[in-house]
């Protein structure tokens, strides 16, 4: 993506430095023969002084770089590193945009020290909603993040949607933002800048906080399992389920009993669940026959079976069998039953 040669470039821009400010930058953004960066208070320990003192010389170094004849030999360089965040959509996280330019650490290591000395490039710092992001166009950037919350708060907090709603979403809150950076792949590195939208390991976008993104047990797993299939399924189907979708061993009694005990689950048959949200109730058939009765008032035996299918997966002499309760239910002269108080 780069024409350049960054640590040719970073070589002679600090070539105008005194051997200690060399040093300092050299350590600070891990531009000598080790690429780890060091912090303030090491190199300080190195030369005896504060990490105040450090910072001041990091600081001054960078100062009279910018303000030196070589710097100005770069403006190539520097039109160019600008051109390549544009491209990327004006605003985008600091792994993204190193992710872009190179796959090589020390070469990453010398791009960012050339945003560092950039004029043109601001760097805004990881806060609790963003990590840390470049841009180049304060107004893009302060749209973009308005239009990552606003979409953030639009969900509900365990609500999933797909890629393509998230997306759609996102450029509806753009709509007033130059079409030259709306396409699909800017809107896609817009939302890793966000800390609270994640997606889950089935691509599915949501609170990055909610259980439903970042699945942590069986018990997620199993969700995203029964949810991705769409109709109720037997634990031991999930706990197969959950090994073929993320390569995860689940034992199947283990899962069945996550099944059970969580809320978001519900038996509607022999070993068989289903998702609350999709309207089932808990309970055994008798309860399920009194909260249909107890809501709808009476009906035939042909309607309560039909209800109750849509509940849960058995037969119909099950529910026959349990309306005969005569403590819970009572059939009256035109042949309906209704729940007893």
């Amino acid at each position: 993506m780069i024409t350049f040669k960054p640590k040719q470039a970073t070589k002679k821009l600090l070539s105008v430095l005194p051997d200690r400010a060399r040093d300092v930058l050299e350590k600070r953004y891990g531009l000598g023969k080790s690429t780890a960066k060091q912090t303030l208070e090491s190199i300080g320990q190195t030369y005896g002084i504060t990490r105040e003192r450090v910072r001041q010389i990091e600081n001054y170094a960078i100062q009279s770089i910018q303000k030196s004849d070589v710097y100005d030999e770069f403006e190539p360089v520097f039109d160019e590193l600008k051109e390549i965040l544009n491209s990327l959509g004006a605003v985008v996280s600091e792994d993204v945009l190193l992710e872009e330019v190179s796959d090589d650490k020390a070469v990453r290591n010398h791009i960012y020290f050339l945003l560092v000395l950039g004029n043109a490039f601001y760097r805004a710092k990881e806060n609790k909603d963003f990590c840390h992001r470049w841009h180049v166009e304060k107004k893009v950037a302060d749209q973009v993040e308005s239009a990552l919350q606003t979409v953030f708060d639009s969900l509900e907090e365990d609500e999933l949607v797909t890629e393509e709603d998230i997306l759609v979403r996102l450029q509806d809150e753009l709509k007033d933002l130059e079409d030259s950076y709306r396409d699909e792949s800017n809107l896609k590195r817009w939302l890793a800048i966000s800390k609270n939208l994640d997606r889950n390991p089935l691509g599915e976008w949501g609170n990055a906080a909610s259980p439903n993104v970042r699945a942590k047990g069986i018990r997620d797993y199993a969700y995203l399992a029964v949810k991705r299939h769409g109709s109720p399924m037997h634990f031991k189907e999930v706990a197969d389920a959950i090994k073929e979708l993320f390569g995860r061993t689940a034992h199947v009694a283990t899962t069945h009993n996550e099944l059970i005990k969580d809320e978001r689950f519900v038996l509607v048959g022999r070993g068989l669940y289903a998702l609350t949200e999709w309207g089932y109730s808990a309970g055994v058939v008798k309860d399920v026959l009194r909260d249909i009765l107890e809501k709808e008032g009476p009906l035939s035996r042909e309607e309560i079976i039909d209800r109750v299918r849509k509940e849960r997966y058995v037969k119909d002499n099950t529910i026959v069998v349990n309306l005969q309760d005569i403590s819970l239910f009572k059939r009256l002269p035109d042949g309906t039953y209704m729940a007893i108080d």
